[in-house]
């Protein structure tokens, strides 16, 4: 409608000059809205409203970006405590020595230089202990496509040496990550690592079959590749939790040594 009244108020102006030809120079009175936009200007009332918009956006983010910082902040710190919590404990100082499945002795000292997830289970555990299994195999899985993190090591010991030996492991991880380490010994081996990170192993009473279960502690440790317990998991932590965690404990370490 603007345009077809400009093009209108163009053609009266433009039969008035002609009607006025002859009688000296006159000027031609443009119409308010042809005004406007020859001359580039704009409405005051609109110039404000888009003012205080972009001064409302610019302190909305300012506001979020300072509350993003603050909050991971406040994450790094609680990491950090966690941390140092953990090792005031003592908790994971101590150095295995078990056999892995392939027969071979292996110690802690073997998985320096690398994060490291640990679990604690039995290969005849019914459902918790593959159901971590397969939560610690997802994280891994999801944590190598990412080509910037290192490699994370997924270890599992047994906490029933009597039965879970060293070809029983290697029938047992094969269900799982392809990176997964089974780890048995004698039992005075294998309570020394549990002692190491305080964990709880009990066997429960043989049915007619002279079968069992163990009752034990259901944690997934994280370990630094300084050999320190930084962080651990619980059931109720899935794998979206633990692969931020992870990238996060990544992080702070790789900060730390460029301090």
């Amino acid at each position: 409608m603007l345009a077809l009244r400009c093009i209108a108020a163009d053609l009266r102006g433009g039969f008035r000059l002609r009607k006025t030809f002859g009688q000296g120079p006159r000027r031609l009175a443009l119409p308010p809205a042809i005004r406007l936009l020859s001359q580039g200007e704009r409405s005051p009332a609109k110039l404000k409203l888009k003012t205080r918009v972009a001064v409302a956006l610019l302190a909305g983010g300012g506001v979020l970006a300072a509350w993003a910082w603050m909050d991971a902040e406040k994450r790094q710190k609680d990491r950090r405590a966690r941390a140092e919590l953990l090792q005031r404990a003592a908790l994971g100082m101590g150095n295995f020595s078990l056999v892995d499945h392939h027969g071979k002795r292996r110690t802690k000292r073997d998985f320096l230089d690398r994060w490291v997830l640990l679990y604690f289970g039995f290969t005849r555990c019914p459902d918790i202990c593959p159901d971590e299994l397969d939560k610690i195999s997802a994280a891994v899985a999801e944590l190598d496509g990412d080509a910037s993190l290192p490699p994370v090591q997924p270890l599992f010991i047994t906490v029933d040496p009597e039965r879970d030996s060293v070809d029983a492991l290697a029938r047992y991880v094969k269900d799982f990550h392809p990176r997964l380490v089974g780890l048995t010994g004698t039992s005075e081996e294998v309570q020394e690592a549990g002692r190491d990170y305080r964990v709880y192993a009990g066997r429960g009473p043989k049915d007619e079959d002279g079968d069992y279960l163990v009752d034990h502690s259901i944690l997934i440790y994280l370990v630094s590749p300084d050999g320190l317990l930084v962080d651990y998991y619980n059931r109720r932590k899935d794998k979206e939790h633990i692969v931020q965690s992870i990238r996060q404990h990544i992080a702070d370490h790789l900060q730390t040594q460029h301090l």
